[in-house]
């Protein structure tokens, strides 16, 4: 049986008990356990189905706890942490030996994130261990952006998912670690390259490695829905192209009048990259359960958020 609900008391003794629970973050649900603990960290890795040397994120209550689990905190590091923390910012910095190896798939750096959601800062508040906790679902499917979405990717496989509303970022973390004196980007996320840049100068930009992941998210096949997703800069043509298929399209702002599309997804009406973020994954969600042949995905505008969201529609496509 998996339960919904918003008793943080009860996260909290399950959590003590070092079993594992869905919680919300202002990014999307992660499925949350003990990081000090191997075999509650082995449970999270057994429940996504997802790979060993893919590695995880902690999560901490505020910058405070840092100290406690890092060995180092570079001077950008604390400038991002002053900018962007609490928020959906994650920084790669050199752990201490606190941190089990299994988190980090053997790496010496550990991922570090402060999240900017109320029910998931006072759950963490009321621990005294930080949580390991990548996104709650199946490892390689679209991310839950609901705990309407964790309980049917998940039901039966955890006993409880914490419920705090709709995630209002609704795409991951940006993962920024160092190399000397310079930023380097491992993951496209919420906080936009530009806002980054404005703090750190030019980032560097980490080659995805499928074989040896040294962070989270570097993998090129993610965020994908069972159905066969393609992303396009014509999705009229590619309309005509396939004009015996069932389709769904997955659009910016505006819809395409064709009667042999079955259904649509507009993410931002107003054309705000934010909002489109936000509705990213739920509208995926929503169009993978329509029993369609293809998805046909519309690229957005390669500025801002528009990157974050065609790095993840490209990984859903590959």
């Amino acid at each position: 049986m998996t339960l919904i609900g918003n008793d943080i008391e009860a996260a909290v003794k399950l959590l003590n008990s070092n079993q594992v629970v869905a919680i919300p973050t202002e990014t999307v649900y992660g499925l949350a356990g003990n990081a000090l603990n191997q075999s509650t960290v082995e449970t999270i890795f057994k429940i996504k189905n997802r790979p060993l040397k893919n590695p995880l994120i902690i999560h901490l209550a505020d910058t405070t706890e840092l100290d406690k689990y890092v060995k180092d905190v570079p001077a950008l590091a604390e400038k991002l942490i002053e900018r962007f923390c609490p928020g959906s910012l994650t920084l790669l910095l050199p752990k201490k030996n606190i941190i089990p190896d299994i988190v980090t798939a053997g790496f010496q750096n550990v991922a570090v994130r402060f999240p900017n959601h109320p029910v998931a800062i006072e759950l963490l508040r009321k621990l005294s261990f930080p949580l390991a906790a990548p996104s709650a679902n199946p490892f390689g499917y679209i991310s839950p952006t609901s705990a309407k979405d964790v309980k049917r990717l998940l039901f039966g496989k955890i006993g409880y998912i914490l419920d705090g509303g709709i995630c209002k970022k609704g795409i991951e973390s940006t993962i920024i670690g160092f190399q000397g004196s310079q930023a380097v980007l491992f993951r496209h996320g919420s906080i936009s390259i530009e806002e980054i840049e404005s703090v750190t100068g030019k980032l560097i930009i980490a080659v995805k490695n499928e074989t040896n992941p040294n962070a989270p998210g570097m993998l090129t096949k993610h965020y994908a829905p069972h159905t066969a997703t393609f992303l396009t800069d014509d999705v009229n043509q590619l309309i005509r192209e396939n004009a015996n298929k069932r389709i769904g399209l997955l659009l910016f702002h505006q819809k395409i009048v064709d009667p042999t599309v079955l259904y649509q997804e507009i993410l931002s009406p107003s054309k705000n990259l934010k909002q489109a973020a936000s509705n990213l994954y739920a509208a995926l969600h929503r169009l993978d359960a329509c029993k369609l042949d293809m998805i046909i995905a519309e690229r957005l505008p390669d500025n801002g958020l528009g990157i974050t969201i065609n790095d993840r529609l490209e990984r859903a496509t590959k």
